[in-house]
């Protein structure tokens, strides 16, 4: 056998040890969320692929074998291209601003070709990435209190500040909640949390009088009392808890759905996506979807905690963090609990750009894990 064969059997050998080392149990519970998407769009269009069901799941296939192919890429080259990645994430955000497509009064997407692209999405990777880069060359005494912080509260804040001016503000509140968890994760003082806190408590009066647009501040007061406009700012909330409420138990029934068959409610393929599921499959079917959510954040979250390598720690936990903030964000605000903001159900809603973003965090989730005895040096390079 000659030396050129032996090699390419051993790395044939070794494609087939990674490919081993995924976590198949998460990658079931995933498709498994993708696929309850797919029947609740296909439904709520009236029993039609079109125009969301059958684009929903050939975006999941490709996206699926985009993460299982990102999967395997070492942990050094995710390392390599974490600020690359928050920089050219950051370089779309400023282009949105100056070229963007503008849709219902925001300014939010890019036009490239035939693509369109939302980089508020693609910011979310690249700021875990680029955080748990820095973490990871920090010492434990500077990542508790020191000046350095400021690195990190700036990376966190300039696509945050971008975000809301487009206006985007349920974006740019996660972008911070998930930057905030990424600096706690890594060991940020306790004293510090409180006091960024208490400065946040102390500056949102002035935000909401000067600084939100009227129409940000009509959705905060119609989340206190949806009731008093019912035709207006409050028609999202009522027709939401309406299916909501009218699922009952057990739900109508498969197409049944009156509030979101009959177009009362209002982005039911994207961010009301989770009431046309209540409303056709009930109250159980919606606890059989959040028990995936939350297997997938546990799955997750025992990814992170193997990883030997602190990049590896933070990067997956950072997407978890995001993931969990988008489920319980949109449940909350599916439900009344929270003031509507436009972040829609992970892998459950309709929506190009998030359902990539979200799959190459998890191909990085899935990294960690294939990778997690990979030792990441600050410099970059790693000991296998």
């Amino acid at each position: 056998m000659t030396a050129s064969a032996i090699t390419q059997e051993g790395e044939r050998d070794r494609l087939v040890v990674k490919l081993g080392q995924i976590d198949w149990t998460f990658c079931l519970f995933i498709t498994g969320i993708a696929a309850a998407g797919a029947l609740v769009l296909y439904s709520i269009a009236g029993g039609s692929w079109s125009p969301w069901a059958g684009r929903h799941l050939i975006l999941f296939g490709v996206c699926f074998a985009l993460m299982i192919g990102l999967a395997l890429v070492d942990l050094r080259v995710w390392f390599a291209l974490a600020y690359p990645i928050y920089g050219i994430g950051v370089l779309l955000l400023l282009a949105v601003a100056v070229i963007g497509h503008s849709t219902l009064g925001a300014q939010r997407w890019l036009d490239i070709g035939p693509i369109r692209l939302q980089p508020s999405e693609i910011i979310k990777v690249g700021l875990v990435l680029a955080l748990a880069r820095f973490y990871h060359s920090l010492s434990a005494r500077n990542a508790r209190l020191s000046w350095w912080l400021l690195i990190p509260a700036a990376m966190i804040g300039l696509p945050a500040a971008i975000v809301a001016h487009q206006p985007d503000l349920g974006t740019a509140i996660l972008i911070a909640a998930t930057g905030g968890l990424i600096m706690i994760m890594a060991g940020l003082s306790l004293r510090v949390v409180g006091a960024g806190l208490l400065a946040l408590v102390a500056i949102v009066p002035p935000m909401f009088m000067f600084v939100l647009k009227a129409y940000q501040r009509a959705r905060l007061l119609t989340f206190l009392n949806p009731e008093a406009d019912r035709t207006g700012s409050g028609y999202h909330i009522i027709q939401s808890k309406i299916a909501l409420g009218s699922g009952g138990l057990l739900g109508k029934g498969f197409g049944l759905g009156t509030q979101s068959q009959l177009n009362f409610l209002p982005e039911k393929s994207t961010d009301f996506i989770f009431s046309s599921m209540a409303e056709e499959f009930g109250f159980v079917g919606c606890a059989v979807i959040l028990a995936l959510y939350a297997g997938v954040i546990f799955m997750a979250l025992r990814m992170a905690s193997i990883a030997h390598s602190h990049f590896g720690r933070l990067s997956a936990a950072g997407v978890t963090a995001t993931f969990a903030l988008c489920v319980m964000i949109n449940g909350a605000m599916v439900m009344g609990l929270a003031p509507v903001v436009g972040v829609p159900m992970p892998l459950l809603s309709y929506g190009g750009t998030v359902m990539i973003t979200m799959m190459v965090g998890f191909a990085l989730v899935l990294s960690v894990r294939v990778h997690r005895y990979s030792e990441v040096t600050r410099g970059g390079g790693a000991i296998l």
